[in-house]
């Protein structure tokens, strides 16, 4: 496909993301919703990994502390996981467990994150931090 035409149709290759952004505000079936859940969960997860990243940055001088942060996020993974396979069990088999396990999963994911955030906002000379400031 030549430039030209690539662009001409442009516009109509965002619309669907437009659109299911819409869809999912006003989402009334099952399995809109249970797609829209996984999209926030995709997006929450994003921004833990930026986050990581962020941190194990900050940690390359001191492969110790990488290798403590390494263990905790797997750890807490596999926490997360289980969690919220037990909190949607209930509904297992259900076409609501889809939502309910991503709900779970994106609530915890948002809470990870804003705990990861303090080790970026830690003061120069704080002892209790283990991520040096930037």
């Amino acid at each position: 496909m030549s430039k030209p035409l690539l662009l001409a149709f442009a516009p109509f290759l965002f619309f669907p993301f437009a659109h299911a952004a819409d869809d999912c505000a006003n989402a009334s079936d099952q399995a809109t919703m249970n797609q829209c859940a996984g999209q926030a969960f995709k997006a929450a997860d994003k921004e833990l990994n930026a986050v990581y990243q962020q941190i194990t940055g900050r940690l390359k001088d001191n492969p110790d502390g990488k290798k403590l942060l390494v263990g905790a996020q797997r750890a807490w993974i596999g926490f997360r996981d289980s969690e919220c396979k037990f909190s949607a069990s209930g509904v297992a088999g259900g076409s609501v467990y889809p939502l309910i396990y991503s709900d779970c999963l994106t609530s915890m994911t948002k809470t990870r994150v804003e705990a990861l955030k303090q080790y970026l906002k830690c003061e120069e000379g704080d002892m209790s931090c283990p991520v040096p400031g930037a």
